[in-house]
C-alpha cells in the first residue's frame, strides 16, 4: 500500500448518493409503468419511494448525532429533501394515474424521459460531489437543461390539451392529464431545486 491513503467515504455523501440512486431506479421504473402499462414497474415504484425515505431518515438522524459534516448542515437537509421530493413525484404519478383512469399520452412518456435523464444526472453530480466538485457543477448544469426540456413538453402538452374540442368528455380528461402532468412537471422542478442547492455547495468548497 502506497504512503498516501484514498479519503474515506463521509457518511452523508455516501447517503445522498443512496438516495440518488434510489430516485434513478424509481424514475425508471415510472418511465417503464407510463411507456409500457407495466404493473409491475408501477408497484416497484412504490416500494423504492419507501427506501427512500427510510434513506432519508437515517440521514436526518446523523445529522443529529454528527457534530462535523462535510459541508453545510442545512445543504445536506435540501439536498436529500430534493431529493426525496424527485421520489415522491413519482410516486404521486402512479397514485394519479390509476386514481384518475388516465391513459399516459407521447407527451407524459416523454417528460419522464428527460426527468430520467434529469435523475441520472443527479446521480452523477452527487458520486463526483466530494473528489471532482467542479465536475459536479457541470452535472449540476445539465439537470437544470433537463429540467428546462421537461417544462417545455409540458406547455406544449397543455397547449395541444386546451386546443381540443369543448365537449364534456373532453374537458374532463384534460383536467385530468393535466394533474398527471403537473406531478412530472413538479419532479422536475425539485431536480431543479437540488441542482440550484449543488452548485452553492461547490462554490463554497472551491
Amino acid at each position: 500500500m502506497g504512503i498516501f491513503k484514498r479519503k474515506a467515504d463521509n457518511v452523508f455523501i455516501r447517503l445522498l448518493v443512496q438516495q440518488a440512486q434510489a430516485t434513478k431506479a424509481g424514475i425508471m421504473a415510472l418511465l417503464d409503468f407510463v411507456s409500457t402499462g407495466n404493473e409491475v414497474a408501477a408497484e416497484q415504484v412504490g416500494e423504492i419511494e419507501k427506501q427512500g425515505d427510510e434513506l432519508r431518515r437515517i440521514l436526518i438522524d446523523e445529522l443529529h448525532k454528527t457534530f462535523v459534516t462535510p459541508f453545510d448542515r442545512e445543504d445536506i437537509y435540501d439536498l436529500s429533501l430534493y431529493l426525496d421530493d424527485v421520489l415522491d413525484y413519482a410516486h404521486t404519478t402512479v397514485l394519479e394515474l390509476r386514481m384518475l383512469g388516465v391513459k399516459p399520452d407521447e407527451h407524459l412518456v416523454e417528460m419522464v424521459a428527460r426527468l430520467l435523464e434529469a435523475a441520472d444526472e443527479l446521480l452523477l453530480a452527487m458520486e463526483r460531489l466530494d473528489r471532482n466538485p467542479l465536475v459536479a457543477l457541470d452535472h449540476s448544469r445539465r439537470i437544470k437543461h433537463r429540467e428546462n426540456q421537461v417544462e417545455r413538453v409540458y406547455r406544449e402538452a397543455i397547449a395541444e390539451l386546451f386546443s381540443g374540442p369543448e365537449d364534456v368528455h373532453h374537458v374532463m380528461e384534460m383536467l385530468r392529464l393535466r394533474e398527471v402532468y403537473r406531478h412530472v412537471s413538479n419532479a422536475a422542478d425539485r431536480a431543479d431545486e437540488a441542482a440550484n442547492t449543488l452548485g452553492s455547495v461547490i462554490m463554497k468548497m472551491t
